[in-house]
């Protein structure tokens, strides 16, 4: 059985974006906001540290010194499962590009700064947030 199985990752992901607000109180014509990996990332190991631990990684950011960090692992399965299950997925992603991005300094659950690795790389930063089910 899979880390994803085994920790229910896919839970954790759904209540982190259920959790997720759109500051706009009346609503917005946008629908709800995305997050980026690493918002995601921050928000599930807050909430289940226990995955980032049996995954053996962090959270993630520029200096963390590893290869792999939660915030890839979530986006690497994110895009797998939406790209397998299309619209039938509870998640939809999206990208947020690259160009003219210096950094992205995020805030992790203790306050602690983590910034983007990927600012200022050849790559798109991937955008997730929970699809609206139509009845």
């Amino acid at each position: 059985m899979s880390v994803w199985e085994k920790q229910a990752v896919e839970a954790a992901v759904l209540d982190a974006l259920d959790a997720t607000h759109l500051n706009n109180l009346g609503g917005h014509h946008f629908g709800r906001p995305y997050v980026t990996a690493y918002q995601l990332a921050i928000a599930v190991d807050s909430a289940h540290p226990e995955i980032a631990q049996a995954l053996g990684v962090s959270v993630g950011g520029r200096g963390a010194g590893a290869q792999n960090s939660l915030a890839q692992y979530l986006a690497r399965e994110l895009s797998a499962r939406i790209k397998r299950d299309g619209e039938g997925y509870p998640v939809e992603g999206a990208f947020v590009s690259n160009e003219h991005l210096t950094s992205l300094i995020y805030r992790n659950a203790d306050g602690q700064p983590i910034t983007s690795s990927l600012t200022g790389t050849g790559f798109d930063l991937s955008l997730f947030r929970r699809r609206v089910q139509v009845q």
